[in-house]
């Protein structure tokens, strides 16, 4: 789940539903405060000594742009409640029909590093109209992500440089330049990330959740995670069983998951979602690839190649003057993760085609979260190392990741090698992981529901399948579809069955195909 994976979780989630960034620092200069909801002080679950004055806060809530913010305060290391202290940013749009509250439906879309708050913001495209009338929707930024105490460790520049180096070494002098520009990211990390670099891990975040749970007033959490999303929600119902309300997990990353099952998984899963898009562009007439789904596909390979070889003027942003490899896969992948956009990518490889790198340059902007006259909008590209390589270990040898892009390159001929060296800089990390993977039961929660999407480019369907058949309690919605997650972005069948649950807790039925 590096950026060269799972850094659109967020970002395309966020940028399909047309949101723009926000500063809660200048939303709440010189707001005044509104009241805070009345909430009575809640005990910290068992096994949480010394959290008492956490659990028992109460958000000030402070109006901005149409939205309420506060600050929940959160220890840096929950085995030290006693030291130091972070703020986490908090977003709520309250629910339309007030008089007929439900609660909060705590969201996030994923990541690691996508912003909740932004998310949240969007709270009109993110949930059925019934349950935006009556949830309040409330997100947060999680710890040293975008607006709390968030993880900078490269420059601007030195991002530029990072995402756009050559993502498929072929021979050892690249290898070793590949393996010097993750030593370099981690040791970047290790020195400008701050005390908060070993505390960033998904249980932190499923603890700061249960903070927040208790600081809205709510005894049960309800809760949709998309994605990333739902790594943190599972793990939160295997550390909070009985806190869990009526949960949804929509395009799941098992937490049992090891780094290589989720590399190879990724990569057939983007293989796939390409063949997709290339059979929409064959479809459409016109390709700029050719009048197959194969000759696509194997002209796709060449045209990367070439850009490896020699990287493409643009025109714009001087500061990445042409579009190199690096960048010319993540402007397609990018394209993978919403059918919406297969039409943009179509015009951007026909403009690359003909020599012109600029609309693709434009795909890759929106996948890292960067302005399109340079400079980056939010901290996703490298908060996502910074929780990923504590969450699960990583060798740091390169003839292993070598062997492993050989293999990988074999079920997935286009994004095998690319995402087989995605994880290097995990080797490398100045941390020790705290996580390993494992499987996530979630004894003593009610039913959770889980989405899977047949052709999910970032969490392959399988995976779903593979979370559901573990947890204790559990009903399966497959959709038969294209892009990442399913709610709300295209089936009436599965937002119907995820808003009554919401709604009536009505459970949808296990096995569901939408």
């Amino acid at each position: 789940m590096t950026p060269r994976r799972l850094a659109l979780v967020a970002g395309l989630v966020v940028v399909s539903t047309g949101l723009a960034g926000c500063s809660l620092v200048d939303d709440l200069g010189g707001q005044s405060a509104r009241p805070s909801v009345s909430v009575s002080p809640q005990s910290p679950p068992a096994g949480t000594q010394g959290l008492d004055r956490f659990y028992a806060q109460q958000l000030e809530w402070s109006e901005c742009s149409g939205a309420e913010c506060a600050q929940l305060t959160v220890p840096v290391d929950y085995a030290h409640p006693e030291g130091s202290t972070i703020e986490i940013s908090v977003l709520r749009v309250p629910a339309k029909k007030s008089s007929q509250r439900l609660g909060s439906l705590v969201v996030n879309p994923g990541g690691p590093g996508g912003s909740g708050v932004d998310y949240a913001r969007a709270a009109d495209f993110i949930v059925g109209p019934g349950v935006r009338d009556h949830y309040d929707v409330v997100g947060f930024d999680p710890r040293g992500v975008g607006r709390s105490a968030p993880i900078d460790c490269l420059s601007d520049a030195q991002l530029d440089t990072f995402l756009g180096s050559d993502p498929t070494p072929d021979d050892p002098a690249e290898e070793r330049t590949f393996a010097q520009g993750s030593a370099d990211f981690a040791a970047s990390c290790a020195k400008n990330a701050g005390l908060l670099l070993p505390h960033v891990s998904t249980e932190d975040a499923a603890r700061d959740m249960d903070v927040l749970r208790a600081a809205l007033g709510e005894q049960k959490l309800t809760y949709l995670g998309k994605s990333y999303g739902t790594f943190l929600g599972a793990t939160y119902a295997d550390l909070f069983p009985t806190n869990v309300g009526r949960f949804v997990l929509d395009g799941v990353v098992a937490p049992d998951l090891t780094s290589e099952e989720i590399n190879l998984g990724q990569a057939k899963g983007f293989e796939l979602a390409t063949r997709s898009w290339a059979k929409y562009c064959v479809t459409e007439g016109d390709c700029p690839l050719g009048d197959s789904v194969d000759s696509v596909m194997t002209n796709l390979r060449g045209f990367l190649a070439d850009v490896d070889a020699t990287p493409l003027p643009k025109t714009g942003d001087g500061s990445v003057p042409k579009l190199t490899e690096g960048w010319a896969s993540l402007g397609i992948a990018a394209a993978m993760y919403d059918q919406g956009a297969w039409r943009t990518l179509v015009d951007a490889m026909r403009d690359a085609v003909q020599g012109d790198g600029t609309a693709l340059m434009q795909l890759a902007d929106q996948y890292a979260d960067r302005n399109p006259n340079g400079g980056y909008a939010g901290n996703i590209m490298e908060v996502i190392y910074a929780v990923n390589c504590l969450d699960k270990p990583e060798s740091d040898s390169v003839p292993e990741h070598e062997a492993l892009a050989d293999a990988a390159a074999k079920q997935a001929p286009t994004w095998g090698r690319y995402l087989a060296w995605s994880s290097l800089v995990c080797g490398y990390w100045p941390v020790k992981p705290t996580g390993t993977p494992h499987e996530v039961t979630a004894e003593g929660a009610p039913p959770i529901v889980v989405i899977g999407t047949t052709r999910d480019p970032a969490t392959p369907y399988e995976w779903s399948v593979r979370l559901h058949d573990q947890l204790a309690k559990a009903s399966l919605i497959s959709f038969n579809g294209d892009g990442h997650t399913a709610y709300t972005r295209s089936n009436s069948c599965v937002d119907d069955a995820v808003d009554a649950w919401y709604l009536k807790g009505t459970l949808p039925k296990d096995g569901l195909r939408c």
